[in-house]
């Protein structure tokens, strides 16, 4: 019975860590979105915060509908450096639109969108860097 309780606070406390993790890393991501020094643009987050713990096998991925006539950012972490996360932008037909492994992993992508999108972000960790913990995902739409 010892050993039973013993593996039940264990585990709580990996998943309450988990959970540390991810809220300390919105903050974070928060920091894409606010204005720069070398554009001076200011994006607002679209409400959602879209956080995920994954291992070198796992990646997350979300579905959004991003609005015709907008600027758009997309913005990822998985640490203090900004290297950690691949992410892809798909349409709904699952052609590839943007890959920031292109792009050498850059932590946000701005782009304009003409005409309403319903399209997929899929998020995993680079495995030569990070292999596993939590990431995030905020899209921010220039204000």
């Amino acid at each position: 019975m010892k050993r039973l309780v013993l593996a039940i606070v264990v585990a709580l406390s990996a998943i309450g860590a988990q959970a540390q993790e991810c809220d300390s890393l919105v903050n974070v991501c928060y920091e894409y979105l606010t204005p720069s020094k070398s554009d001076g643009k200011v994006f607002i987050s679209d409400g959602q915060v879209y956080k995920a713990f994954v291992d070198a096998e796992q990646s997350a991925e979300f579905k959004v509908t991003l609005y015709g006539g907008s600027l758009y950012r997309i913005a990822t972490t998985a640490g203090t450096k900004d290297d950690y996360v691949i992410f892809n932008v798909y349409d709904q037909d699952r052609n590839l639109l943007f890959s920031n492994a292109d792009e050498d992993n850059h932590p946000y992508w701005d782009f304009k969108i003409d005409n309403t999108l319903d399209c997929y972000v899929e998020a995993y960790l680079d495995i030569d860097k990070k292999v596993s913990g939590c990431l995030v995902v905020l899209i921010g739409f220039n204000k």
